[in-house]
């Protein structure tokens, strides 16, 4: 934990947030980030203290989705009302945030944390391990401009042969994304990982339940900030044992934000992070016969030919495929919804013009 007394900054404040600040006359409040969301109820911290917060009446009414409510990693302008209570009149521009589709929700979004420097995703190698899912992390990460680090947990539970195929499969397919192996229970790699972790950026642990997230940020923290239990025996999948988001700040000033696991990564509209984690596909689609091509049975394309040839993985060409689908889906249901929603003000514009006292 940085020495005391703490300052925004320590918690990742910026320039740029003060001058949202100064020019939305903001200087009268207090400024925080959020550190804890639970059921619309957050714990926001400041320079000096820790607030029990929750969002104005207005801010609610005025919010399009649930996109605009505040979400951990975000920084918030405060009017305190009690010794350790206040309200949420605005919430500071997201310089990033790490998105995925609503499980349950088409068409709609889930803010998984905001504001982060670096993501860490977290795959454990006894059960959990697939290139595959890194991808779509991958691809969640660049969408929003947050740089990527591989952490392979649990590495005590398998042979150094063992280790060593896992960290050549992700060099072939994913060679320009930093990985680290680490093991909880013997410290293996624990100290380099603490190392990468840089003073006053924040970080969002990602990942599967029972992959070894919240064990990994209490190792990191030196602490038990976060419980956690083994994985069941009979389904092997893990429990949900972080039911909240938290944000952490590490002995050497890093920031921690951990997540409950997700075992559905929805992919949304994923604007420019599939071109830059499939970027050897991206770079072949431009020697393509037809600019429109789909890189599935059109006479031309390169992206096709590199496959016959060898040059490229089928397994990463099948889960860009099926993740160029998933964007493609969840683009056409929202416009869809939109479409709905620009039929109904219509309608009821209609409805008020003909009945203007409401019947």
């Amino acid at each position: 934990m940085p020495s005391n007394p703490m300052t925004l900054e320590d918690l990742g404040y910026q320039a740029e947030n003060e001058q949202f600040r100064k020019e939305n006359h903001l200087l009268e409040f207090e400024i925080g980030r959020v550190i804890v969301e639970h059921k619309e109820r957050y714990l926001v911290k400041t320079a000096e203290h820790e607030y029990e917060a929750e969002i104005l009446g207005n801010l609610r009414f005025t919010a399009q989705s649930r996109a605009d409510f505040p979400a951990v990693g975000d920084w918030v302008a405060l009017s305190v009302y009690d010794t350790d209570k206040a309200l949420i009149h605005s919430v500071f521009p997201r310089k990033s945030s790490i998105e995925r589709q609503t499980v349950g929700k088409k068409g709609e979004k889930q803010i998984i944390a905001t504001n982060i420097d670096y993501a860490l995703i977290v795959l454990s190698v006894d059960r959990d391990f697939s290139i595959n899912r890194i991808e779509r992390y991958l691809t969640i990460c660049y969408t929003s401009a947050i740089e990527p680090i591989i952490v392979l947990s649990k590495v005590d539970l398998i042979t150094e042969l063992e280790l060593t195929q896992f960290m050549e499969a992700i060099q072939t397919r994913i060679p320009k994304v930093p990985t680290f192996a680490v093991s909880n229970e013997t410290q293996w790699g624990i100290s380099e990982l603490k190392a990468a972790i840089q003073n006053r950026k924040t970080y969002c642990l990602l990942g599967s339940s029972g992959v070894g997230k919240s064990t990994l940020l209490n190792t990191i923290l030196g602490t038990q900030a976060m419980k956690t239990q083994t994985i069941s025996e009979s389904t092997q999948r893990g429990r949900h044992m972080t039911t909240h988001r938290e944000l952490h700040i590490t002995e050497s000033g890093g920031i921690l934000i951990d997540n409950p696991g997700m075992r559905e990564v929805g992919i949304t509209d994923a604007s420019g992070g599939l071109e830059i984690t499939f970027d050897r596909i991206t770079e072949l689609a431009e020697e393509c016969k037809f600019k429109d091509c789909t890189h599935t049975t059109e006479t031309g394309c390169a992206v096709l030919q590199a496959i016959e040839n060898g040059e490229l993985d089928h397994a990463s060409y099948n889960n860009y495929l099926k993740m160029q689908r998933e964007k493609e889906h969840f683009e056409s249901t929202v416009a869809e919804k939109r479409r709905k929603d620009k039929t109904f003000g219509k309608m009821m514009k209609n409805y008020k013009k003909t009945n203007p006292k409401g019947y």
